[in-house]
């Protein structure tokens, strides 16, 4: 057997693979950007073949990294969730573009169904809402609004990106982890597969859909790169990130801060329910045995900081946004509330719009850089909120992604949480989690509490704001999400 575990880690504006090895150094990496495509407001697209193209390329450089294909143990997969991919299952070439998990072109149907009653249903079944962020109502859109899919008739495959990578890897196998199935609005996760009455409902073609498999475990295997190698082990990016942050036990929570910031409380081996418009999902499933989690999506984190660098040329880097927070004493007043593609949770308004707003005078650049900066641990106050009213109350937090690189945004959710935040040296925990998969998939590990002696050492910050400054922030970020939700009534 190999001594090493690959890592596909396909994200919303980049591709990478990664090289483990079983004690959780990374040996190496590389990466390929990915273009999105922005074909009208609230739309955003993939080219699916270049996401494959790409990460063929990334993947057999860390092979030859590796010293070949039999120096591996394990391929482990993890992507962005919702975004769907449509193909042709004899050419294998993609039929359309790929819609992102961003997009919002169903906010319409989604709200009609709402009105309509059917959100219950959806949110007993699925542990989701009727939005457009998840995959069903995507893929009923595209089959009615693209005659080239129904026009497949047989020939139509449809997945999200761990399915068009195993299906391209391995040269025909259609399947998708559980994980991912939990994010389509098509799967009843208490019962393990595909719903026929989501199915009906979101006007899906159940011959086109993967099936549904574990976590971990052989998976497929590919010959793409010069010899055998097993898939054992795939995940949904928030689901890997938090198995690699070693959120194992009912309870722990992790928040990852990427393109958007998405946090998962570890529920156990039943089903939780919300009545707070979080989500219910499943964490992992192993030897066909489902763990969940309760979630809080926010749309916009990372992208708001590159919106800012790259549409309004505020800032040259997004590493400048830490010493402009620092460079003033507080917000001035200043909120910036990044509804650019609507709110998630728990507000789930699709139609709002963002705002900046408390300007005067006074206020300049590094205002702004730090109430976007702010607007991570605003966000993700309300979700603590959110949970703690399900029962799901948090004693600390796990972070990672890009975004918390910066130390300024680690100790403001500390000090707006009022919680110790716990950062991993190696923030690539989304990675990592994959990895943990791969290596309980190939046999490595024995469970994923051993696979866990992966993450290494952590860094903790404590709060030390004073509370009456932390409630004024707090009641100013309240006012500033109140407007911009009335606006969009």
């Amino acid at each position: 057997m190999g001594k090493y575990l690959l890592v596909i880690d396909e994200g919303t504006t980049s591709t990478r693979a990664m090289l483990f090895a079983p004690e959780g150094a990374c040996i190496a990496s590389e990466a390929a950007a990915l273009d999105q495509h922005y074909p009208r407001p609230g739309w955003v697209e993939h080219d699916a073949a270049e996401i494959w193209r790409k990460t063929l390329r990334v993947t057999a450089a860390m092979v030859a990294q590796a010293g070949g294909a039999d120096r591996i143990a394990g391929i482990g997969i993890t992507n962005q969730r919702e975004t769907i991919v449509f193909w042709d299952k004899t050419t294998g070439a993609p039929l359309a573009p790929a819609i992102v998990w961003q997009d919002r072109r169903t906010a319409d149907w989604c709200a009609a169904h709402r009105e309509a009653g059917h959100e219950a249903l959806v949110q007993a079944r699925t542990g989701l809402l009727l939005d457009p962020y998840f995959s069903g109502s995507k893929i009923g859109w595209a089959m009615r609004e693209w005659p080239a899919l129904a026009a497949a008739g047989d020939r139509l495959a449809i997945g999200t990106i761990d399915s068009w990578l195993i299906w391209n890897l391995t040269g025909g196998l259609h399947v998708t982890d559980a994980t991912n199935a939990s994010r389509t609005a098509l799967m009843r996760i208490a019962a393990g597969g595909w719903d026929d009455d989501l199915i009906a409902l979101f006007g899906a073609p159940r011959a086109a859909l993967p099936d549904i498999v574990d976590c971990a475990g052989m998976i497929g295997t590919t010959s793409a790169f010069g010899g055998s190698i097993p898939i054992t082990g795939v995940a949904g990016d928030q689901q890997a990130a938090s198995i690699g942050q070693a959120c194992l036990s009912p309870g722990d929570t992790k928040a990852t801060y990427g393109t958007g910031a998405f946090i998962l409380t570890h529920a156990g081996a039943t089903q939780p329910n919300s009545d707070h418009r979080l989500l219910s999902t499943i964490a992992w499933q192993l030897a066909g045995e489902r763990a969940y989690a309760l979630e809080g999506s926010v749309f916009v984190a990372g992208s708001l900081i590159q919106w800012l660098r790259d549409s309004l040329g505020l800032i040259a880097t997004a590493a400048e946004t830490e010493t402009l927070a620092r460079g003033v004493a507080d917000n001035g007043g200043v909120y910036l509330v990044p509804a650019l593609s609507g709110l998630g949770a728990p507000w789930w308004e699709p139609d709002t719009r963002a705002a900046l707003s408390g300007l005067s005078f006074a206020s300049g650049k590094a205002h702004v850089a730090r109430a976007a900066l702010e607007a991570m641990a605003h966000q993700t106050h309300d979700l603590k909120t959110a949970f703690a009213a399900d029962g799901q109350d948090w004693a600390s937090l796990k972070i990672d992604g890009g975004m918390v690189a910066n130390d300024w945004i680690a100790q403001d959710l500390a000090d707006m949480l009022a919680l110790p935040v716990e950062r991993p040296a190696f923030a690539e925990t989304t990675a990592l989690g994959a990895a943990m998969l791969a290596g309980v998939g190939a046999g490595l590990f024995a469970d994923l509490a051993a696979a866990s002696a992966m993450r290494g050492a952590v860094e903790t910050f404590a709060p030390r704001t004073d509370p009456a400054a932390r409630d004024t922030r707090l009641a100013g970020w309240q006012r500033a999400v109140r407007s911009v939700i009335a606006a969009a009534r």
